[in-house]
């Protein structure tokens, strides 16, 4: 009797727990691998980021969970909150039998997550610092909750519309740009955050490119050195309103001499989700106003 092929099916036999429990695998940030033994059912996300990039992973229907200010796409307003995403309810959270909870790298405060660990709660942190890793986000979400098809069509939909923006402006006149995160006090982005990658992406030269901080805290006297032909902030709806009034006192100052300051809606341009087009199509067109002027 010839007992290679019944020594092979017991070893295949042997291996199926493995190959089942590994079927749905995803690599994570700190180079480990996250399996679950079937795709997610019911998921929690504490980040209005994370909410949204579940969404857009085709997952919406999945999120049992999110937090404060957890508002797109609007099927999220409609959603359990546990908290904000510097404060978790453990016990609301633990209370919807999340079975993944997608955390935010530097968000989620890190005594609540290692509780989360140690409760045996699969837990998946994510935070795209790249255009590329929107996409990358989108698909691993997707994998995650089983929802492929959706989730990778997004992910391709948002890496072809950076591509076009990309060759779009690949020769565009460059253009001193100023991001004002916020007033009091006065913050910018470095170029290693993604809002100075889509300065970058249109043609703007950030003038805080170099500095060691994603978020640094600046001077207005370091401002007016610069002189920036452009000064962009974020606001709701992206309305004007009063956070850039005091640069006008500068008449002296390029931006406030040809009328560029610009306001874009805070949503899309602070959040690396796939509206991170819509925000970068709508900052190129401001800076395409400013070589006009």
């Amino acid at each position: 009797m010839n007992l290679l092929p019944v020594k092979a099916l017991l070893g295949a036999l042997c291996f199926a727990p493995l190959l089942l429990w590994a079927q749905v695998c995803v690599d994570t940030k700190d180079g480990q691998q996250l399996c679950l033994a079937e795709t997610a059912k019911r998921i929690a996300t504490l980040s209005p980021g994370a909410t949204e990039l579940m969404f857009a992973a085709g997952a919406g229907d999945k999120v049992v969970a999110g937090v404060s200010y957890s508002d797109y796409p609007a099927a999220a307003l409609k959603l359990p909150l546990v908290g904000n995403h510097t404060k978790i309810d453990v016990e609301a959270l633990l209370a919807l039998q999340p079975d993944l909870v997608i955390t935010w790298v530097t968000g989620n405060p890190p005594a609540q997550m290692e509780l989360l660990h140690a409760l045996g709660l699969p837990m998946f942190a994510i935070e795209p610092r790249s255009f590329a890793e929107v996409s990358s986000t989108i698909e691993q979400l997707s994998i995650l909750a089983g929802t492929q098809e959706q989730g990778f069509a997004e992910a391709e939909r948002f890496r072809a519309g950076i591509a076009q923006i990309t060759e779009q402006y690949r020769d565009a006149k460059p253009i001193s740009v100023f991001y004002q995160v916020w007033e009091t006090p006065l913050m910018t982005i470095n170029n290693e955050h993604l809002i100075g990658k889509v300065l970058q992406l249109c043609g703007g030269t950030n003038v805080f490119a170099d500095m060691p901080r994603l978020v640094p805290r600046i001077s207005t006297e370091v401002v007016l050195e610069t002189d920036p032909q452009v000064i962009i902030t974020a606001s709701v709806d992206g309305m004007a309103d009063q956070q850039l009034d005091h640069w006008k006192r500068h008449a002296q100052l390029n931006a406030v001499m040809h009328n560029n300051l610009f306001f874009v809606p805070a949503s899309p341009i602070s959040r690396p989700t796939p509206r991170l087009l819509e925000a970068s199509r709508d900052i190129c067109q401001k800076l395409d106003i400013a070589r006009a002027r």
